[in-house]
């Protein structure tokens, strides 16, 4: 509906009218003339030429780039998580804790041997420098001085071995504490006390709300007209009418092979994103743009597949049919092919009360009344 100034100022003439002529009947009924129309500037819209913005569909959900996955790396029970869901976590901060038991057992066992190996490598070393000695005076046999140079080279293997399995233990005992990989937020937890986290299993999910972007998906039949650099705008479920802007990143090289859809990331144009992951968002990338004439979407009467407007031209009104053309998904204005040139003015509301060639006058603003005329002298006169 129009706002109050679109005012009626006369509803019609007399439907019926008493007085006879001389010599006639009675006379007939009184056509009924059509209201004539005040309209305010904010009432009307003025036909201009716009950029249209065309391009291929894309379709997906906003991700985002730093996500991690934390998963058990030792066969341990779970004693402790820190964090929940959406606790903010610093890069280094203490998300769980495991079982360290076992582990410390096995690492004590291989600093022993480790010590073990270490004296027996040096009593074998100083028992093959004496038969190295006493060969060299003639005083033992060539086989006396193999045997104990085998024996030098197993206790050294041994010690080498055993600090490699010290070196594993203090490993495990490390990744029983899980640790935040980075700055972000705690997405997703799996695991509770008394679990039994074997090695594989996840943990927790940590990703950075500040790295989200547009996962999206094109068709194939369009996926030629798409280019990394290209502009983007689409809307996210959740954000009602707000439209994001963003820009091509990457195009995947090969297509799904079940849906037949290629992959598309898109970042966002500035700061301006959701911090939720998982959100459905659909839109297109800008391929192309053309020079058109656009109008909004309600300013338009529909019937069947018929379109048309109301066109104020020499205070007259006229309903104008239409050939509309595509519709711009970042503004929701429809393209106009037919019947509107640029500087046409149109009623923004339609009403079924409107009529063809109606008169139309545009509003002017109000002179003072008297009252106001004095006030004003008064105060100048002062």
């Amino acid at each position: 509906m129009l706002r109050p100034l679109l005012i009626v100022t006369a509803l019609a003439i007399s439907l019926t009218a008493c007085d006879k002529f001389p010599g006639k009947g009675d006379k007939k009924d009184a056509a009924v003339t059509p209201a004539k129309l005040v309209i305010a500037p904010e009432d009307i819209i003025t036909i201009r030429s716009n950029t249209l913005a065309s391009g291929p569909v894309v379709t997906g959900s906003i991700q985002p780039e730093r996500k991690a996955d934390l998963r058990a790396e030792v066969s341990a029970v779970v004693l402790q998580v820190l964090k929940e869901n959406g606790d903010v976590v610093r890069k280094g901060d203490v998300l769980a804790r495991l079982d360290q038991t076992s582990i410390q057992d096995n690492l004590r066992s291989a600093q022993d041997n480790a010590r073990n190996a270490t004296q027996s490598l040096d009593q074998a070393e100083r028992n093959l420098q004496r038969l190295k000695t006493l060969r060299a005076s003639g005083m033992t046999s060539l086989q006396a001085l193999d045997d104990a140079e085998v024996r030098r080279n197993g206790a050294q293997s041994e010690l080498s071995a055993s600090n490699a399995r010290a070196v594993v233990a203090r490993q495990q005992l490390e990744r029983t504490i899980v640790r935040a990989p980075f700055d972000g937020v705690v997405s997703d937890r799996k695991v509770s006390a008394g679990d039994t986290a074997s090695i594989g299993k996840e943990l927790l999910k940590v990703i950075d709300p500040t790295s989200m972007r547009f996962a999206g998906r094109v068709s194939a039949d369009k996926i030629s007209q798409v280019n990394v650099g290209q502009p983007v705008s689409f809307r996210i479920n959740g954000y009602g009418g707000q439209e994001f802007r963003g820009k091509v990143t990457r195009v995947d090289p090969s297509a799904n092979d079940v849906t037949r859809q290629v992959e598309v990331l898109v970042s966002f144009s500035d700061a301006n994103q959701p911090k939720v992951a998982g959100l459905y968002a659909e839109g297109s990338i800008e391929s192309s743009n053309v020079q058109a004439l656009t109008l909004p979407e309600s300013v338009l009467v529909r019937l069947g597949d018929k379109a048309s407007v109301w066109r104020v031209a020499n205070n007259t009104l006229s309903q104008v049919d239409l050939q509309i053309g595509a519709r711009d998904p970042r503004t929701g204005s429809i393209e106009i092919h037919n019947g509107l040139k640029e500087g046409d003015t149109i009623l923004r509301s339609p009403s079924s009360s409107f009529k063809e060639g109606q008169t139309a006058e545009l509003a002017s603003a109000k002179p003072p009344t008297a009252a106001a005329s004095a006030a004003s002298s008064t105060a100048k006169g002062t």
